[in-house]
Order: structure tokens, then sequence, then C-alpha cells
């Protein structure tokens, strides 16, 4: 008798030593793991699509589909990067010597000649420029951390950049052996919900991940290309760099707001007023109205997914996951949410046919 327990509690312990074994393998991967998961569930069609055209290559499809990934998703993101690292202390010394110019910080003569409110306007900034040295003072002081915060947002990002393509290189493994893949969460998914319900549950979370990262990098290449076109109108120096931050800032609310409104405020700065007011109109009336337009219409798949869930699941997994978090913690709260709604929806059906 003892000895059969001392076998069981052998065997328990031999199980959890193998998975918190494989827990501590597998940890610094997991954040890699699930946004291969996620890409490979948002872009499955796609990849069907080329199996079936190429007449079943599947490694040959898997590879194309990841070469794309890689164009779409580490290009902009290697150029966000570089930016931030290579530019940051030009920028920080041109707005501090932007400061600086006393001519800089007066009205443009046409603001100060509107009627009823150009006087005002004008009394009102001189009044704010009485303490022009303090803010001046301020801004000297501020230059070494701001320096200091662009590099390491630009290291931030590059470190994001190696993220993504160890999570590329996961999605290869998984698009090539997808239909395996999909068998065994099927299987699993019967097994913990029933073989009724089971796929879909699957079908439930395909569709909630599909309409968040569509969403996402859907919005977020939208931006950045109506970006480029106003930057290149405008005649704003470095514009691809400038609409590849505009594709990384995306993901955060009023994130692109900081990159078109710095080209205003540059064009500005360089008696360029008729373009700056441009840069601000276009940013308003294209740039910014993208989000409020298309997130939408592309995240109507996610089943109606509050922009609450979206925002806590952009802060959250960039906290959780580093910077590939930005695209997993929406998609993991979609899944949770269009999980609960459907699991309420089939409580509420079996309880109606009990009753009946």
């Amino acid at each position: 008798m003892e000895k059969s327990r001392f076998e069981q509690y052998a065997r328990v312990a031999a199980v959890a030593l193998l998975v918190l074994g494989c827990v501590l393998v597998v940890q610094p991967f997991i954040g890699a793991i699930l946004f291969a998961g996620v890409l490979v569930m948002s872009t499955w069609p796609a990849y069907a699509w080329l199996v079936h055209r190429w007449k079943g290559r599947r490694t040959l499809a898997a590879l194309a589909i990841v070469l794309g990934l890689v164009i779409l998703l580490c290009l902009p993101v290697a150029l966000a990067a570089q930016s931030l690292i290579v530019h940051s202390t030009g920028a920080v010394e041109a707005v501090r010597s932007f400061l600086e110019r006393k001519e800089s910080m007066q009205l443009p003569a046409w603001l100060v000649g509107l009627p009823m409110v150009g006087a005002w306007l004008n009394d009102y900034w001189q009044l704010l420029l009485e303490s022009r040295e303090e803010l001046v003072a301020l801004a000297k002081r501020l230059a070494e951390p701001a320096k200091t915060m662009f590099l390491a947002l630009g290291a931030g990002i590059g470190q994001g950049l190696v993220q993504i393509l160890l999570a590329l290189f996961v999605a290869f493994f998984f698009y090539r052996d997808g239909e395996q893949v999909r068998l065994l969460l099927l299987e699993g998914a019967r097994r913990l919900a029933g073989a009724d319900h089971g796929e879909k549950i699957v079908a439930t979370a395909q569709s909630a991940i599909r309409g968040v990262v569509y969403g996402l990098i859907g919005t977020a290449f939208a931006q950045a290309v109506v970006a480029l076109v106003g930057f290149i109108i405008a005649g704003v120096p470095g514009a691809m760099l400038l609409a590849a931050l505009t594709f990384i800032l995306s993901l955060v609310p009023m994130g692109p707001v900081l990159v078109w409104g710095g080209a205003a405020a540059w064009l500005y700065a360089h008696d360029q007023t008729g373009w700056s007011i441009f840069m601000v109109v276009y940013g308003v009336a294209i740039i910014s109205s993208v989000d409020n337009f298309v997130k939408p219409i592309l995240m109507s798949r996610a089943g109606n997914l509050s922009m609450l869930l979206v925002v806590l699941g952009v802060f959250g997994g960039a906290v959780a996951f580093g910077f590939i978090g930005l695209f997993v913690g929406p998609a993991l709260l979609a899944v949770a949410w269009s999980l609960v709604k459907t699991w309420i929806d089939v409580t509420e059906k079996d309880e109606e046919k009990a009753a009946a």
C-alpha cells in the first residue's frame, strides 16, 4: 500500500517537474508564440489560397506569406527604430534652438491682423512670452533626458523588431504544419467544451483575432499611407520615416498626432506657415479621421469589441509582452470577450431548451 502511494507521489512529482521545466524553457518565447498564432489565424485564408494556387506546396506558400509579413511589419518597425535612434538628438536640438530664437516666438502677421480676435491673441501671446527665459531654461534642462528617452524608445522598438522576427520564424512552422495544429486545437476544444460547442469556440476565437488584427494593422497601414501622402505634399523631409512612425504610433490612441503635429511645428519653425496650417487641417481631417472610420469597420468582425478593451489590451499587452504585446494584448482580450459572449448565449439556449 505504501509502495503504491509512493509511486503515485513520484509520478505526480515527475509530471510537475516536467511541466515546470517546459514552462521555464518556453517562457522567454511565450509572447512570440502567441503573436505567431495571432498572425497565422489572421492570414490563414491567404495561405490556403496560395497552397491551392501552387498545387499543395505548403512550404513554399508558408515562405511567401512570411516574407510578405516581413515587408509589412518589419520594414516600418525598422524604419521607426532607426529614425528615433539617429534623429532624436537633432530633433531635440532643433526644438531648443527654435525656443531660443526670439523671432520664431512671434505670431505671424496674418494671425495678428485678424479682426476681433487678432489683437487679443497677440496680447495673450506676449503675456506668455514674458516667461520665455524660464521656458528656454526648462528646455535646456529637459534636453538630455529627452534624448535619453528617445534613444530608449528606439531601442525598445528595435527589441520589438527582434521579437517580430522570432514570431515570424515560429509562424513559418505553424503555416507549414497548420493542418496538424488545427486538428489539435479542435480536439482540445471538443474535449473542453464538448463535441457540440468545440468547433464553434475555435471559429469564434479565430473571428475575434482576425477582427482585432485587421482593425489594428489595417488602420495603422491606412494612416501611414495617408500620412505619407500629406508629408510629401507639404514637403516635410524624411516622409518615409515619419510614415513608419505613424504606423507604429497608430497602435496607441492619439499617437499619430505626435507625428503630424511635429511636422506642422517644423513647417511653422521654417517660416512655412501655409503648409503648417495645411498639415494641421490634413492631420485632423484625414490622418486622424481614418482611426474613426476604418477601425470600427474592420473590427466589427471581432464582435463589436469595446474600444476600452482594445486600449487596455494595447497597454497591458505592451507591459506583459513588450512591443509585440501591442498586437497580442487586444487579440487575447478579444478572444476572451467573444468566448464569454458565446458561453452566455449557449447557456441561455440550453436553459430555454430545458424549460421547453
